[in-house]
Formats: C-alpha cells, structure tokens, sequence
C-alpha cells in the first residue's frame, strides 16, 4: 500500500471514528434507562458498548476503541452523576475496542476472511471477549472508586446492581454488535471501506 492510499485510509478511519463517537453518545444518552442505586447513585441500562465493538469490528481496534471511548466519556462528562467517572469509562471502554479488534482483526482476520461460518464465529468470539471483559471489570473499577467516595456498605450494593445491569448491557450488545456487523459488512466491503487485515 502506498503512503497516500496508507494516508487516506487512516483519515478515513479517523472521520468513522467520530461517527461511532456520536452514536455512542447518542445510545448512552438519549436509548438508556437510568437505574437509581444507594448513595443517590445510579446505572444505566444501554447500549452503547454494542456500538464501542462494532466500531472496533468495523475499523479496528484502536479507530474503534477511541471512538467508542470518546463517545461514552464525553456522555458522562455532560451528566453530573457520571462526571466524576469518566476517566474510567475511558479506560474500560478504550479497553472493550482493543479486546474486540485485536481478536477479530488480528487472530480472526474478519476483514480478508472469505469464509462466513468463520467470520460470523470471529466475529462473536471478539464481541462475548470484549463484553465479558466489560461485565467484570467495569462493575469492579466502579466498586472501588465508591468505596473511596460513598463508603463500603453503599458500594457493596451499587455492585450487586451494578453487575447485573452490566450483565444485561453486555448480553444485548453481542447481539446487536454481532447483527449490525454481518449487517454492514458486505456493502462497506463493496464500496471498499473495509480494508484487508
């Protein structure tokens, strides 16, 4: 590939990477279903982490990852109760792109993959690893930054709660990843904006 075709890829990645920051924003703020929690806390029922994988899918995992990353951070920086948390919903999000690209695109090859059965498997492999990772770990990493705000007892059980919603969140945005993905997948390929691994 040459230097202006490797140029022009990057930069189209990039402005894709800005679109899937707006649809994340847009699914976390404004398709979600806010749940209060003890300590005048609260979780959110979304779908956002199902656009931060295809995005990553779709692009890779750092376009991915970052415009997904973006996206939900910038949402919980406009929201008072999440404000003070959007450094770690970067970490976990940025982290959901990596684990999804790098096993779709890396070991899966999706993009150059001629096979569907294989694709469609890859494909499901990345999103249930990067969504599994989120269930676990961003509950956790919230657990313990209430502890240091809210006290233990009021952390304890915004986890419980926690853990389920995340649960929930991350089983509906396989789905959603994995359809919207083999959905998109053949047109963008067509018109050749889906690259090669």
């Amino acid at each position: 590939m040459s230097d202006t075709a490797k140029k022009s890829l990057d930069l189209r990645k990039l402005v894709f990477s800005g679109i899937f920051a707006a649809i994340t924003f847009v699914a976390f703020t404004y398709l979600s279903i806010p749940i209060p929690t003890p300590g005048a806390g609260k979780v959110t029922v979304h779908v956002g982490n199902a656009f931060v994988v295809l995005g990553s899918l779709l692009l890779g995992s750092l376009y991915g990852g970052l415009g997904g990353a973006i996206g939900l951070t910038i949402a919980d920086l406009i929201d008072p109760m999440y404000i003070t948390s959007a450094p770690i919903t970067f970490v976990i999000k940025f982290l959901i792109g990596l684990i999804a690209g790098t096993i779709a695109h890396r070991a899966g090859h999706i993009n150059s993959n001629k096979d569907e059965k294989k694709v469609l498997g890859w494909t499901i492999a990345a999103s249930v690893a990067a969504l599994a990772f989120n269930a676990i770990f961003d509950p956790l990493l919230r657990y313990f930054y209430k502890i240091l705000i809210l006290g233990k007892p009021a952390a304890e059980v915004s986890l419980a709660i926690n853990f389920v919603v995340t649960l929930i969140n991350s089983v509906v945005s396989v789905f959603i990843a994995v359809i919207l993905y083999h959905a998109l997948r053949r047109p963008l390929k067509k018109m050749g904006y889906i690259d090669n691994d």
